[in-house]
């Protein structure tokens, strides 16, 4: 039996070049935002690259590069 609390995974998770579809949000202000530009559930995003320091990230979403801050990205919840 597996724990899908566990299994739960964040883009912020994600390793470069790795690719996941968005499910869910944990935010609800936040979602609004990232609905926005572009989240939206059911949608492919890959981790493009990050800072040095790891923080921001850059996120290729439908097609075009996306910057946000890792604790922005930890709200979107992947599969």
């Amino acid at each position: 039996m597996t724990n899908r609390k566990a299994d739960v995974r964040s883009v912020a998770d994600l390793k470069l070049g790795e690719k996941a579809v968005i499910q869910s949000f944990s935010d609800q202000w936040m979602s609004l935002k990232l609905l926005e530009m572009g989240c939206l559930p059911g949608t492919e995003v890959s981790l493009h690259c990050k800072a040095p320091l790891g923080d921001p990230i850059c996120l290729n979403v439908s097609g075009y590069c996306l910057s946000m801050r890792k604790a922005e990205a930890a709200t979107i919840l992947v599969e």
